[in-house]
């Protein structure tokens, strides 16, 4: 599998954005414009996924001192079930050696529609090695358990890395933040 830097230049770009789209909640994406904007690598990795030639996803990872987060991992729906979010995962654990790499997944409320499906989710990054931390994360209006391996990512740390991330002005309006689990 092989990670190569999204740009606007890139053949797949168009794919990408649809994809993001397509499995991404609205109120859970960022604007995409933001996310190009900011993929630097001081600040966020923005990769295509490929398996030889073969775009499978992306993933876009924001950066601090010592830690990674994976806010979006998606790989193609025709692409699904072949091992790819596996090998994925292991790259990038490997890739961001030393950070705190963590991710944000939707909690497991049992009256949610697509419980199995979270259920599933869950199970999955424990295989992958992440284990849950005793925070959450809350995203402008969406709270979300973390799973993540290297060490617990405390609320001062993330909230280091959003503001590098983001900036003063984006931060103003974006809330951003750990919080206690309840």
């Amino acid at each position: 599998m092989q990670l190569v830097r999204v740009t606007k230049s890139i053949k797949e770009y168009k794919q990408i954005k649809k994809l993001y789209r397509q499995v991404f909640p609205w109120k859970e994406r960022a604007p995409f414009f933001l996310l190009i904007k900011k993929a630097k690598p001081s600040v966020a990795d923005f990769w295509a996924l490929y398996d030889d030639d073969n775009w499978v996803g992306f993933t876009y990872v924001v950066k601090g001192d010592e830690l990674a987060y994976i806010f979006y991992l998606a790989i193609k729906p025709d692409e699904q079930g072949k091992g790819y979010g596996g090998t994925v995962l292991e790259i990038l654990k490997d890739y961001y050696k030393g950070c705190k790499l963590f991710l944000a997944l939707e909690p497991l409320d049992q009256t949610a529609d697509n419980y199995e499906q979270r259920i599933k989710r869950h199970l999955f990054y424990e295989k992958c090695g992440l284990s849950d931390m005793p925070y959450k994360i809350k995203e402008a209006s969406v709270i979300y358990d973390i799973m993540g391996i290297g060490g617990v990512v405390e609320p001062e740390e993330y909230g280091g890395m959003m503001e590098h991330y983001l900036g003063k002005f984006y931060k103003g309006f974006i809330d951003m933040k750990i919080i206690k689990n309840s």
